[in-house]
C-alpha cells in the first residue's frame, strides 16, 4: 500500500485513488467495472474519507482513467 494512505483521500484526488486501486484490486480489470462497484471500492479503500454526495460521474470517469493509466 503506497502512501497516500496517510493522508484522508477525497474524490479530487484521482491519482491516489488509482494507485490505492491498482494495490487493493489487482483481480479487477477497470475497463470492465461499472460506476455503482467503482464507487464502492473507492468508498472502502482505507484511507478514503469524502461523502458519497460528492461523486458524481465525471469524477467515476476519470478515477476509472487513472485506473486504467496506472495498471
Amino acid at each position: 500500500i503506497r502512501a497516500s494512505l496517510r493522508k484522508r483521500m477525497k474524490w479530487t484526488d484521482v491519482l491516489e485513488i488509482a494507485e490505492n486501486l491498482v494495490d487493493v484490486y489487482p483481480e479487477v480489470d477497470p475497463l470492465r467495472i461499472n460506476f455503482v462497484d467503482l464507487r464502492n471500492k473507492v468508498m472502502a479503500l482505507e484511507g478514503f474519507d469524502d461523502a458519497p454526495e460528492r461523486c458524481g460521474e465525471k469524477i467515476l470517469e476519470a478515477i476509472q482513467q487513472a485506473w486504467i493509466d496506472e495498471r
